[in-house]
């Protein structure tokens, strides 16, 4: 590597200037590095010849003695100049200075008479457009405005401000702009303070609100914010973002007008103004952005480096600033233009040199440039040769075996063969840029190479170099060569069943099938020799429905990817219909539309059976427990007993069916119809029946005249809620006394409610 004090590098720059008319202007340039060097000028990218106007002092400076910002014969000395320094070793640009003339125009927003009352406030404002920025000052009276006076309050932009008016403040008002161009003065305006200070409540209102700017650091903002009303408001500042505004470098201006100093990239944003009435929440806002923007500035250099021929050089170059600079290579002053070696990546932050060679050594610069500024560094690239290298390997030759190995092969070089230690082998895909490019050391001894893992049906280059302790030889001739075609992988096979006569065949796209061209399909009855098909399929599609297929058999279906060196191994699948259609006839498609109503009411449905269910287990909770409480089912208020005739058990037997509903188809018929007990079956059972009141009251059981008589009240329910059920005697027990057993009461137990 070079020390610094041998590279060719810039030590001033020149810079961007306003220049005066008819003024002499001196651009600076300033360079250090190995003799001779040579520094020439440039305008606007065109050379600068030695004039009587402009020509070049012995430290390299440009000098124009008479700056004419238009000349007689159209040209102008305005434009962006730049200065060349070359060596030996490159050339080298310096960042470009704008160069520009100082110029003022004629006022074009002048101040205005006013007439405010007594404590209020007035703004005169002038505007004035020039090269550099004009000075503004106003005068009152044709006086200089006292700045001392803290009601009086000067902005930068030609803004004069005047709070808490008084009567002496009454006068005639002018301002006046100065730069280096020229001086000139604004229109007259008077200031009339009427009346004496108003006691009228008034709300707050902001007369004038900040405007956009767009600024450099370390440049100077004031947001201007003047508000009015009774009382007088309070005014205060804050970001939209609500990010906190700071205090180093924030003055307030006046009543209410923001400064910031020493801009940053940090202050850009939105800023408010909010005028409040003191003691309320009643306010006014107004906005404007302040935008600041940043030169371009390095925040990584590129460095020179030195590297053998045949290898990779790499230059860096990070740059920041606001808004993002764009970053431009040059060669030797020139734009860099790409190629199959050269590359540039990462937004052109990174330049890439791939096997350089001597042709390749230059001095690399790097310029970044935004809006408000460019700057650029520079880097040289030393090609290392050394004499006595070997020549270039000789008779490269490549020789493709499969569709994914070429054997490559050589032979050694014609000059300078003792020192080599081996070789190495270059390979690539043709389409490939070189970065892509990767190698395989060979042994000094060995002059053939099998490349394996290639693709099929690719083209691929070849080159080779020889290698000693010392250094690479020079690339030899590049070969280039295609691998084989090969016939696609088996495809994936996955098969759906659809209905009872449709299967749908599916696979997966995958570059594991490597070129291919499309797809054929075949399907057969597996007791049947000859296949249905192909069916051929673009590459594209992944799917396909097999239709008016027989249920009964199992079928065989087979898929094989294709391509113009022949077709692929074939995936072979079986499916079975039959179990499609058994579950079809078990289970037949539900009605998804009935389903989805009854889900609608199924909340509201649980909770009636709910209630339903509870009303129930109470009624028959009440049934069973009269039931074990007597023999009979009887009816409240009874005016006359019931008895019934002894009869033979097959005829009570018989009643006891009957009034029992007689069979379970009775019962079910009276369930599915919807019929009562009949009261003529009660009629002719009871033959002393009781009247219709006592019927609709209810029944007594009939007990034998021997018998005591024994009443017990069951119910008050309705007769055509019940019926009743005779059960089979047990086995009349021994009366003790000889007295006649009393006639076995049929055992009536009530039916579950329908």
């Amino acid at each position: 590597d070079f020390g610094r004090s041998s590279e060719l590098a810039f030590v001033v720059e020149p810079s961007d200037d306003i220049a005066v008319q008819e003024q002499p202007l001196i651009l600076y340039c300033q360079v250090e590095g190995i003799q001779p060097i040579t520094i020439t000028w440039r305008k606007n990218g065109v050379m600068i010849l030695d004039s009587e106007n402009a020509f070049m002092l012995a430290n390299g400076s440009l000098y124009v003695s008479r700056f004419q910002r238009v000349r007689g014969d159209g040209s102008s000395d305005e434009g962006e100049y730049d200065c060349m320094a070359q060596n030996h070793y490159g050339l080298l640009v310096s960042r470009k200075a704008k160069i520009q003339a100082a110029t003022m125009s004629d006022f074009h927003i002048h101040p205005q008479n006013a007439v405010v009352e007594e404590g209020g406030v007035a703004r005169f404002q002038c505007q004035i457009h020039g090269l550099p920025e004009p000075v503004i000052l106003w005068h009152k009276n044709s006086m200089p405005v006292n700045t001392d006076n803290e009601r009086y309050t000067l902005l930068p932009k030609g803004v004069l401000q005047i709070t808490g008016l008084r009567a002496e403040d009454s006068g005639i008002f002018h301002c006046v702009a100065t730069n280096i161009a020229n001086v000139k003065f604004s229109r007259e305006a008077r200031l009339t303070v009427s009346g004496s200070h108003s006691t009228v409540y008034k709300d707050p209102m902001i007369l004038v609100g900040p405007e956009n700017l767009t600024l450099t650091v370390h440049q100077t903002a004031v947001l201007e914010c003047i508000a009015t009303g009774n009382p007088r408001p309070i005014v205060s500042w804050s970001r939209l973002d609500g990010r906190p505004i700071g205090v180093e470098g924030i003055q307030v201006l006046g009543t209410g007008n923001l400064m910031i100093s020493d801009l940053t990239v940090q202050h850009s944003g939105i800023y408010v103004c909010a005028a409040n009435k003191p003691g309320t929440r009643v306010r006014r806002t107004a906005q404007g952005s302040l935008v600041v923007q940043a030169p371009a500035e390095f925040v990584q250099h590129p460095q020179s480096i030195s590297r053998p021929v045949g290898t990779t050089a790499i230059f860096t170059c990070v740059a920041q600033g606001e808004p993002p600079p764009q970053i431009t290579w040059l060669r030797n002053g020139q734009i860099l233009e790409t190629s199959d070696h050269i590359k540039l990546k990462n937004n052109n932050s990174t330049l890439s040199i791939y096997g350089i060679n001597q042709a390749d050594e230059a001095i690399y610069q790097c310029l970044a440039e935004n809006s408000a500024g460019s700057t650029q560094a520079s880097a040289r690239l030393t090609v290392l040769w050394a004499d006595g290298l070997p020549s270039p390997p000789q008779g490269v030759r490549a020789e493709t075996v499969s569709a994914t190995t070429i054997q490559v092969s050589w032979e050694k070089p014609l000059q300078n063969t003792k020192e080599i230690i081996g070789y190495v082998l270059h390979i690539r895909k043709a389409a490939d840029p070189v970065e892509m490019e990767y190698q395989e050391a060979v042994s000094k001894s060995t002059f053939q190479q099998l490349v394996t893992d290639l693709e099929p049906s690719t083209s691929y280059s070849f080159y080779i170099k020889a290698y000693t302790s010392r250094g690479a030889s020079k690339a030899s001739e590049v070969t280039v060569v295609s691998t084989l075609g090969e016939v696609p992988a088996m495809p994936s096979l996955f098969i759906k069943v659809i209905n009872s006569t449709t299967v749908q065949a599916t696979w997966e796209p995958s570059i594991k099938l490597g070129q291919h061209k499309g797809f054929k399909l075949y399907y057969r009855k597996v007791h049947l020799s000859q296949y249905t098909g192909p069916v051929l399929l673009a590459s594209n599609v992944t799917a396909y429905n097999i239709t008016h297929l027989d249920a009964s058999v199992v079928y065989e279906v087979k898929l094989l990817a294709y391509n113009q060196h022949g077709d692929g191994n074939s995936t072979v699948r079986f499916v079975s219909l039959r179990e499609t259609v058994e579950r079809t006839v078990l289970n037949p498609p539900c009605d998804c539309m009935k389903d989805e109503q009854n889900n609608k009411t199924s909340t509201t449905g649980i909770i009636i059976g709910i209630h339903i269910g509870v009303t129930c287990i109470i009624f028959c909770i009440l049934f069973l427990m009269f039931g074990y409480r007597g023999r009979l089912l009887m009816c409240k208020n009874v005016q006359e007993q019931l008895s019934t005739p002894q009869m033979p058990r097959s005829q009570r037997s018989t009643t006891g069916l009957v009034l029992n509903g007689a069979t379970r188809r009775d019962r079910d018929d009276r369930d599915l119809n919807g019929k009562q007990l009949d009261m003529n079956e009660l009629e002719r059972l009871f033959p002393a029946s009781p009247s219709q009141e006592q019927q609709e009251k209810g029944i007594t059981s009939a007990h034998s005249p021997s018998a005591p008589h024994d009443e017990t009240q069951i119910s008050t329910l309705p007769l055509d809620e019940f019926s009743i059920i005779e059960e089979q005697p047990d086995p009349l027990p021994k009366n003790p006394r000889g007295s006649s057993p009393a006639a076995p009461a049929p055992n009536h137990s009530p039916a579950n409610e329908g």
